[in-house]
């Protein structure tokens, strides 16, 4: 048999080709070593083939692209694996004759999936006899057999999906993939452009979120062909279905949030019974220690013909700009890898984040350190600036690079040695071979990364501030980039501007510094805004939009409050302890200033939030660093809304909201703002996300109340049991008030969920890790809500232990679906190990 493989109708089929046998492949005939009038003649010799065709056509080989003519009605050497053009006929040959017989077989489980259609072997039966037939299909295949004759009655079988007519036609008008400026294969939406046939033609766009209903049939935007020249569309038909089961979703919705606010409820009885609670402690404040659980984190071989340290010092003075003209610098607009447009500034930030971990470098505004690297980026590379944590993994990188134990701040040039070799070089390559890197080969990673993103910026690639003339996807350049012959610009004297205008202005900003007059800069700098406009008005920001991500950029928000959360947090954990003991006017002064305090930081946590959102034009909830973000404002809330009942509330929702702060801080997590993928642009961001990653805040602050009320019973001695028995008794309550919000809250946005999957692909449930782990911690918060009920697990202390263990369905559903698992939700697709 001979294999050749086609794709007539669009799908890839393979046939097999008998010897000394014609084949008829759709309505072309082909024969092997049988030589037949108006065929495809394939004939051997020994190990060579031969194709005489009837048509001309052409042929490309695979492996070096060589390609060549098929003169019709000449014999001609065959070329395996390669792509012929004859006629209208498309195929490949991808290997010599092969010996065997063609049928069809039964195959064990494991072969399974190497099987691309099944079998279905049937009997067809008339008065003449029974004549068996294997006929192949299988899902998303509807091709009926060629006609069999028995009996004078002929049939034609199939066996696969099967085949819907629709009451209307659908015309693809056109298909447009619009990717964010200047990238390649980032999407920002696709849309298909469609013609409803039908009594009264119309015309709709079909996008994501986007869905075109009509006679109760829904069709969406599901995915399209790589060369964006064909669409493909899902579709559904379950009118009454959908509104029936978005009805129960409703009811389900009212009623959880009715058992808060009507009824004689449990959550109501909670709720008065804290009053009672309240008037039996008679001023007594709740001893609270939680010490243990906080922990505090982290605590020159240069070249003698490399600079000396004052030589250096001297260097870097004379790079520096002052600060108002290094701030208009920060203004001018470049675009990212991504497609975002965003201000120098945040690039600048950014880096010295990344290679420092410090928003500043010497008292320098990373403006003013970005504009020197650009100035003299030799010296950047003997500068001890790039950070190394003190982890004992980066004690064998210090080992490597030959710097001592104790130092945090390493230069550049320490990575390489006298010949200019590259000392991480051999353990990257292993590191970057494995899919299972350990934490060395992940700190080397990073190491590369962080010295490749300097390279990148010392060499001027990342200023991209030149928008390519008539480009379609507003793409923006560097002057690197344009002096290394990579993009073409016609017009010769913006040729000439983009080429040399850099340079000129580097030596303008120099002549400032030696005479403290930055005019000629700042005129070229008001150059570079003008042809922005000129050129890239479409995508260039709003001046106001520029000036509060500047303003966003310096504020730091979110990394200075997990510090003030955890002072305020633990300073009033104190004053409530001493309170305690010795009841006095300046602890509850002191008290009432510390929740003021706490109340102005979740006001400033906010406002963070706000200037986020109206800066990336989403909600910021949309990635891991956002989500983190709104998890610790959701839990500060919980806190604040729970903390009329209970003060201690309040001071253990600060601490946890410092530590969700702090981890979003760490360097597996990028603050960076991003564009958003097609399937989150859409209002259901705003309602789904927030709900769902809101109940984990309500959830987090019964986990660690479920902390406190096992430390009061540790705490209970004899002399203070009846003080510690009504402390333990509002904690445990305020605890599960806070775990039925988050439950409710956690139900209803998986619901929601499944509202936005269906308005999205035309489906509730597909079992992605997020959707499956989100279920798993709805049953487990339910089992520790309903656990009263089952005489052996009552009591104080089993509710509090277990709110604290069923916190671990939320770790996995947040941290072990986006950081381990792969799927829909996924932010880094087990990209990162953060199980510390």
């Amino acid at each position: 048999y001979l294999k050749i493989v086609e794709a007539g109708d669009g799908n890839r089929h393979e046939h097999f080709l008998e010897d000394g046998k014609i084949s008829s492949i759709h309505n072309i005939l082909f024969s092997l070593n049988r030589p037949t009038q108006g065929a495809i003649n394939i004939s051997t010799s020994d190990s060579t083939y031969y194709i005489q065709s009837p048509f001309g056509g052409s042929f490309l080989r695979m492996a070096d692209q060589f390609s060549d003519t098929l003169l019709p009605n000449t014999r001609q050497a065959l070329q395996l694996r390669s792509l012929y053009n004859v006629g209208t006929m498309r195929f490949v040959i991808p290997e010599p004759v092969i010996k065997g017989n063609y049928g069809v077989i039964a195959v064990s489980e494991t072969e399974e999936a190497e099987v691309s259609q099944e079998a279905l072997i049937v009997d067809i039966s008339t008065d003449e006899g029974t004549i068996r037939k294997a006929i192949l299909g299988g899902k998303g295949i509807a091709k009926f057999t060629d006609p069999i004759t028995i009996g004078g009655l002929n049939f034609s079988l199939a066996f696969g999906s099967k085949v819907y007519e629709l009451p209307f036609k659908i015309r693809l008008n056109d298909f447009i993939a619009e990717k964010y400026p200047g990238t390649e294969k980032s999407y920002a939406s696709f849309m298909s452009k469609v013609t409803v046939e039908d009594e009264r033609p119309f015309d709709y766009d079909i996008y994501m979120n986007h869905i075109l209903d009509h006679h109760g049939y829904r069709f969406f935007q599901a995915s399209f062909d790589p060369d964006e020249k064909g669409t493909v569309l899902s579709v559904n038909h379950d009118f009454w279905g959908t509104w029936i089961t978005y009805l129960g979703y409703f009811l389900l919705y009212i009623g959880l949030m009715g058992i808060m606010f009507f009824g004689k409820t449990r959550f109501k009885d909670l709720s008065r019974s804290l009053d009672k609670i309240k008037a039996k402690k008679a001023g007594i404040t709740t001893v609270f220690v939680l010490g243990f659980l906080f922990s505090t984190t982290a605590q020159d071989h240069a070249h003698n013909n490399l600079p000396s340290q004052a030589q250096l010092d001297s260097l870097l003075e004379q790079s520096i700009v002052t600060q108002e003209h290094a701030d208009a610098f920060g203004r001018l607009i470049i675009q990212d890898e991504g497609g975002r447009m965003k201000p120098i500034n945040t690039f600048a930030s950014e880096l010295l984040r990344k290679l420092s971990y410090k928003n500043s470098f010497r008292d320098l505004s990373p403006d003013q350190v970005f504009l020197s690297m650009m100035l003299n980026p030799p010296l950047w590379y003997n500068i001890e600036f790039i950070a190394l944590d003190k982890k004992a993994e980066n004690d064998s990188l210090r080992s490597i690079i030959g710097v001592p134990r104790n130092q945090k701040y390493v230069k550049a040039t320490a990575f390489f040695d006298e010949k200019g070799h590259y000392k991480l070089a051999p353990f990257l390559q292993e590191a970057y071979a494995t899919n299972t890197p350990d934490k060395f080969q992940k700190d080397f990673k990073d190491v590369d990364l962080r010295l490749g993103l300097l390279n990148r910026a010392l060499g001027g690639e990342i200023v991209k501030i030149f928008p390519l003339l008539n480009d379609e996807n507003n793409k923006w350049i560097s002057a690197v980039e344009y002096r290394s012959g990579k993009y073409q610009v016609a017009d010769s004297l913006y040729a000439n501007f983009i080429s040399n205008s850099v340079p000129y202005y580097l030596m303008s900003v120099k002549k400032g510094i030696v005479n403290n007059d930055y005019d000629e800069a700042t005129k070229l700098l008001q150059a570079f805004h003008q042809n922005q406009k000129n050129h890239g008005s479409e995508i260039l920001p709003s001046p106001d939009k520029v000036s509060t991500e500047i303003i966003y950029n310096r504020l730091d928000i979110f990394n200075r409050l997990y510090k003030y959360y955890a002072l305020c947090g633990l300073i009033m954990f104190f004053v409530l302890v001493f309170a305690i003991f010795k009841e006095r006017r300046i602890w509850r002064i002191a008290t009432y200033f510390f929740k003021g305090s706490i109340v102005v930081l979740f006001l400033w946590h906010t406002a963070g939030l706000i200037l986020r959102w109206y800066i990336s034009g989403h909600a910021p909830w949309s990635d891991a660093y956002e989500s983190i973000l709104y998890v610790s404002w959701a839990t500060m809330g919980m806190g604040l809304l729970l903390g009329r009942k209970s003060q201690l509330t309040i001071a253990a929702a600060a601490f946890v909201s410092s530590m969700l702060l702090w981890i979003a801080h760490q360097s597996w997590v990028d603050p960076a703002i991003a564009n958003l993928v097609p399937v989150l642009d859409s209002y259901w961001l705003m309602i789904h996300v927030a709900v769902i990653v809101g109940s984990y805040g309500p959830l987090t602050v019964g986990m660690i109340l479920g902390v406190v009320g096992l430390l009061l019973i540790i705490l209970t001695n004899e002399k203070n049991k009846e003080r510690m028995k009504i402390n333990l008794r509002e904690i445990t309550v305020i605890n599960e008030l806070s775990l039925t919000v988050g439950l409710v809250m956690l139900t209803i946005g998986n619901f929601l969920g499944g509202q936005w999957a269906n308005e999205s692909w035309g489906r509730y449930w597909g079992w992605d890790p997020k959707e499956t782990w989100a279920l798993i911690s709805i049953m487990v918060y339910a089992f520790v809500i309903h656990a009263r009920l089952v005489p052996g697990l009552r009591g104080n202390w089993t509710f509090n232990f277990l709110s604290i263990i069923a916190f671990g369905s939320i770790m996995m559903t947040y941290f072990g679906v986006n950081f381990y698992l792969v799927g829909l939700h996924s932010y880094a697709s087990g990209a990162q190990v953060i199980t510390p």
